[in-house]
């Protein structure tokens, strides 16, 4: 089978863990391919996500390597045994960029989201309209039918807030993102609205960083963080304008935990942040 051309983030990801165990292990590429009697290339290319690897091979590498870490290794192999179109969002590939679909996969796996955003809304939390405002702002001017695709794949995210066990949402949102007006008045009047309602979820933790802080200063690109099943598997999104990164090394995994944190202990309460945004769709 040749190498994937576009490994999902997750594929890449278990190659990754896979490295990192390698590593630990003291065990060079060379080796761990004469216990699979395979070649070296092969190992690169199973550690880079574009081979996959099958749950037989995981659990005689990790034994290979000395990993006693029972829950990460089922969840190397839970990762293994995904297929290609098993989601809802695999209907989107070669309809949106493969990072569209990475963001959905990432929001879907995890057991909890937090995030942090400082000039727009959350996009889980977006209505159509606002979402629509973004899509058709971006340069160069996209085609409707990609426009459309996107505000849909976009909408469609937000099914994991209806589970029967709706996954845990933690929001920190500067009021300055309350404060756009993208799409004008009305669109940003129902997008503050929807978010009050989203607000009431249980399962969602909204809290608003106002301009009256005089602690909280890093709050730039978007960013979130994925809780994973085992700790190993926490993972970090951040976007900007060239597009989004996914970071999984231990000490930036700290440091945006920490940064989190910070914004939780800057953000108001939710009765509070709530009472803000209240007033800031008053005031449209």
């Amino acid at each position: 089978m040749p190498p994937r051309d576009n490994p999902t983030a997750r594929q890449v990801r278990l190659g990754v863990e896979l490295r990192k165990l390698r590593e630990q292990a003291a065990r060079t590429a060379r080796e761990a391919a004469g216990l699979l009697s395979t070649d070296q290339a092969k190992i690169s290319h199973i550690e880079a996500g574009r081979i996959g690897v099958s749950e037989e091979r995981i659990r005689r590498l990790t034994t290979f390597y000395g990993c006693a870490d029972t829950a990460l290794i089922e969840a190397l192999c839970a990762i293994s045994r995904e297929r290609r179109g098993q989601f809802w969002f695999d209907e989107y590939r070669g309809v949106l960029a493969p990072d569209f679909l990475d963001v959905a996969e990432l929001e879907w796996h995890a057991l909890a989201l937090w995030s942090m955003q400082a000039i727009t809304v959350p996009g889980l939390f977006q209505t159509a309209g606002y979402a629509r405002t973004l899509f058709m702002g971006v340069w160069p001017k996209l085609p409707s039918e990609e426009v459309e695709a996107r505000i849909e794949h976009r909408m469609r995210r937000a099914a994991i807030l209806d589970r029967e066990s709706p996954l845990p949402c933690h929001a920190f949102i500067h009021e300055s993102a309350l404060r756009m007006r993208f799409g004008g008045r009305q669109v940003a009047r129902q997008q503050l609205e929807h978010l009050l309602n989203v607000a009431e979820r249980p399962a969602v933790t909204l809290r608003v960083i106002p301009f009256t802080s005089e602690e909280f200063i890093e709050a730039t690109q978007p960013v979130v963080y994925a809780t994973g099943v085992v700790p190993q598997l926490d993972t970090v999104r951040i976007d900007s304008v060239t597009g989004g990164s996914f970071l999984d090394a231990v000490p930036v995994i700290a440091h945006y935990k920490a940064l989190l944190s910070r914004a939780e202990h800057c953000a108001l309460d939710q009765a509070e942040s709530r009472q803000l945004i209240h007033h800031i769709a008053r005031e449209l």
